[in-house]
């Protein structure tokens, strides 16, 4: 039952960047809404769609209140506007980890709550404008922006505020003919409190169940539609009646005679109808005494009930998937929820079939490549408690599992688990936080654990697995490395295939053998150069050059999404000497069709997974055989099981190497290794054949060697030495401005106020960002290093609080994978 708390005021989370909590009083004539409930309030002159994260005077709120003064007194606070919600919509332990990661993670509590919020979930008011009879009557005597908009509204229809000043006119002009009665802007409500898809559905009736009591003659339709629905109780879908010829006029009518009812019934979108991955029932697997010695263990902590954290640390192909399998199976038989997360959405479609195939339609999955409704019903069914298993993306550790005992976290090294628009949480970490306030098991699986899991399990505060060997005694696959300045001393510096790979290549083909050639970088050439000038092809918005896609004759940014047609001269000189330099998979595919007759290369980047299912599709194809040779970035290299690949290639093994970014080398490592790991895992043993211009950097030496413990050593040791994750933590602070200039004294204001005697971080910069202009804007960075993470947290927290203008253009990131 609810308590009443003196004045009913309440703490609410609205999805606005950076804002707080905030603070509403309740009308008398409504009841007390309950944490997780969504609410209606006013925010400026808006109508949005809150959560209830809190109520004034509960202790274990956690949520700083607005300190404005009007957050304590009732008779000034503004009211909620409606209830939309009987019972919590957000579970209480969702709340709690949106709070934390609101926390953690310095963004504000809404961006938190709308992370873990379905699609479909909010209302909110939208602007409309349209003219009025004083307008109309104005029309002609206007001029100029005024003018422009009252031509734009003269059909009399609204338009959103939004639309009509993209149109035509200024946001001033617009609230000027406001002001003057010309128009007037209205705040209609959009959305839905439930978002369900419905369908009619016919009923028989207890009249209509007894033939002979009907007291009129049916038509010969009308008794065929009742001799169905007497033979279904719970009702027929009317779109399946039309589909067996009976039309909606005959349920109607049976309808007015009181022989059917016709309802709204709710139905799930369901996103594994036209799965391209099969489910066939699960085949009986008998573990290697590696994985049996690894399963008692993680089972037997899996029963005690209580938060553990363990980090399995498999070669590839040593059987982890399974082992995640069978404690989930071990998990559910005692009543308690699964979440299955996966790096990339590539890699969801196998995992939900195999988790399928033993669990049936127990399963769910959570992932943005879903539609909306898809994602709002398949929300619903882990809600309700419909499912055992959610399968999914980092954003499916927010998924409401009911009574969650395991958490499982594949390829926890991934940087795919870090987002990186606010909030900017990582979702093997949140995934530790969630298993802690659950009492879950929660297993990091990797290869190649990131080095802040492995530090973890060194210093004790994980407990670590390891299988060394892969399944069935397959052995590792051997490696080649091709030293490529003596390629280019050979055959010139255009060589993009070496003559190792070719040979080796050429060999898989006339086998009927599977090959799979990775490049970390998409496109046709990395620029367009000037031979005449020196000039380059750059982006207007960014500082970096446009990439070259052969395919759609343009030029494209990769970070802003600009683009332009190729030109045919020099936009600097004039110049008729331009050349296209360097290369990405849309030129390793084409140089790979050119070099073999007839063979079958698909290539797997962003650019050819743009529509919903692609991915999945090309690699059931890949799957069955249909492609010869699979291109791809690290999508690719990590997760897929392709029992006919026996070849790898790594082009450019160390295009990452060159990166101003302290993980540079890790990343290399991992990428080298996963990738490797993807040849000779079915019947015949692989081959990875790996091009680079540096053989001996320690990153590609131990990666080749498959020795995650050297390599380990060496890097730690380097970041100890240059105090970087995991030595300390570290956060980052990226100002954005118009001008260089501007950013930079901006930077500089921040770093000066941070710098206070007695603190315990260090604090590095101001500097420019190694992007130093991104989507027209410019940017300097600014580091904070330390052991004390919440101090650190909390001293720039105080410092942008005070400054507010260069907090809404200040991006921060908490323990950052990337410092570019």
């Amino acid at each position: 039952m609810n308590t009443r708390v003196e004045g009913r005021l309440l703490q609410v989370a609205v999805p606005v960047p950076q804002l707080d909590a905030l603070t509403y009083s309740i009308p008398d004539e409504f009841p007390d809404p309950q944490v997780g409930a969504r609410v209606l309030v006013p925010v400026g002159k808006r109508t949005m769609t809150g959560v209830v994260v809190s109520v004034i005077g509960d202790p274990g709120s956690g949520i700083r209140p607005d300190p404005a003064p009007r957050t304590t007194d009732p008779g000034t606070t503004k009211a909620i506007l409606d209830i939309l919600d009987s019972a919590p919509f957000l579970p209480a332990d969702v709340v709690e980890l949106a709070k934390w990661v609101a926390e953690y993670y310095a963004c504000g509590i809404g961006e938190a709550i709308a992370t873990a919020m379905p699609p479909r979930s909010w209302i909110e008011s939208e602007r409309h404008v349209h003219i009025t009879d004083a307008g109309r009557a104005r029309l002609l005597a206007e001029r100029g922006p005024r003018r422009q908009l009252l031509d734009a509204l003269e059909d009399g229809r609204p338009v959103r505020v939004e639309t009509i000043i993209k149109k035509a006119g200024t946001h001033a002009a617009l609230l000027g003919l406001e002001r003057d009665g010309l128009v007037e802007i209205t705040q209609p409500l959009k959305g839905r409190a439930a978002a369900h898809r419905t369908m009619r559905v016919a009923s028989v009736t207890a009249q209509g169940q007894d033939a002979e009591a009907i007291p009129v003659k049916l038509a010969r339709r009308q008794q065929e539609a009742l001799a169905l629905l007497r033979g279904v109780p719970d009702g027929i879908d009317t779109a399946q009646l039309a589909g067996r010829g009976i039309a909606a006029a005959t349920v109607n009518r049976l309808n007015a005679l009181g022989l059917v009812t016709i309802s709204r019934r709710a139905v799930d979108r369901d996103p594994f109808v036209q799965a391209a991955t099969p489910v066939s029932p699960r085949q009986p697997v008998v573990l290697t005494e590696e994985q049996r010695t690894a399963f008692d263990r993680l089972s037997a902590l899996a029963a005690e009930g209580t938060f553990r954290t363990v980090l399995l640390h498999g070669v590839t192909g040593s059987g982890k998937t399974e082992l995640y399998l069978r404690l989930a199976e071990s998990v559910q038989r005692h009543g308690r929820g699964v979440l299955m997360l996966v790096p990339e959405i590539a890699l969801t479609p196998a995992v939900a079939a195999v988790f399928r195939s033993t669990f049936g339609d127990r399963v769910a999955i959570q992932h943005s490549g879903l539609s909306d409704g898809e994602r709002h019903d398949q929300w619903h069914r882990i809600r309700r408690g419909d499912v055992d298993v959610v399968v999914g993306t980092r954003s499916a550790i927010f998924a409401p599992v009911r009574s969650l005992g395991l958490i499982a976290v594949d390829e926890e090294h991934d940087s795919s688990y870090k987002q990186d628009e606010s909030p900017r949480y990582h979702g093997r970490d949140v995934a530790v936080v969630r298993g802690n306030q659950a009492g879950a098991l929660v297993v990091l699986g990797s290869a190649t654990p990131a080095l802040e899991s492995f530090h973890n399990a060194q210093n004790g505060r994980y407990d670590l697995v390891t299988l060394t060997a892969r399944v069935l005694e397959r052995p590792m696959a051997s490696v080649r490395v091709v030293d490529m300045r003596e390629e280019y001393a050979t055959a010139g510096p255009d060589v993009i295939l070496s003559t190792a790979l070719c040979e080796a290549m050429a060999l898989r083909l006339q086998r009927r053998e599977q090959s799979i050639v990775l490049l970390n970088r998409r496109g046709f050439a990395t620029n367009v150069f000037c031979r005449q000038c020196a000039a380059t092809l750059e982006c207007p918005n960014c500082s970096v050059s446009l990439t070259v896609h052969k395919a759609e004759a343009r030029a494209r940014c990769h970070y802003c999404n600009y683009s332009r047609s190729l030109p045919k001269a020099c936009l600097n000189c004039a110049g008729p000497y331009l050349e296209q330099l360097g290369f990405g998979t849309e030129r390793v595919e084409a140089e790979i069709r050119e070099r073999f007759a007839g063979v079958r290369v698909s290539r797997v980047d962003r650019d050819t997974i743009r529509k919903k299912g692609a991915i999945a599709a090309l690699l059931t194809q890949f799957a069955a055989g249909e492609i010869d040779v699979l291109v791809g970035t690290q999508m690719i290299a990590k997760g897929h099981d392709f029992a006919r690949v026996t070849l790898v290639g790594v082009i450019s093994a160390d295009v990452g190497l060159g990166l101003a970014d302290f993980r540079a080398a890790e990343r290399t490592f991992q990428l080298l290794t996963q990738v490797a790991g993807r040849a000779g895992r079915g019947e015949i043993q692989g081959e990875a054949i790996v091009q680079t211009l540096y053989p001996n950097h320690y990153s590609i030496r131990h990666a080749c060697r498959q020795d995650y413990g050297a390599f380990y050593q060496e890097e730690i040791a380097f970041r100890r030495g240059m105090k970087y994750p995991p030595a300390v933590a570290l956060i980052n602070a990226v100002i954005k401005a118009r001008t260089r200039e501007a950013a930079m004294s901006d930077a500089g204001e921040l770093v000066d106020a941070l710098r206070i005697a007695g603190v315990p971080y260090r604090v590095l910069g101001p500097a420019p960002a190694p992007l130093s202009r991104l989507k027209g804007e410019y940017r300097a960075q600014l580091f904070i290093k330390g052991t004390n993470r919440p101090a650190m947290r909390q001293a720039l927290q105080t410092v942008l609080s005070t400054r507010p203008e260069i907090r809404r253009r200040t991006i921060v990131d908490v323990d950052p994978m990337s410092v570019l």
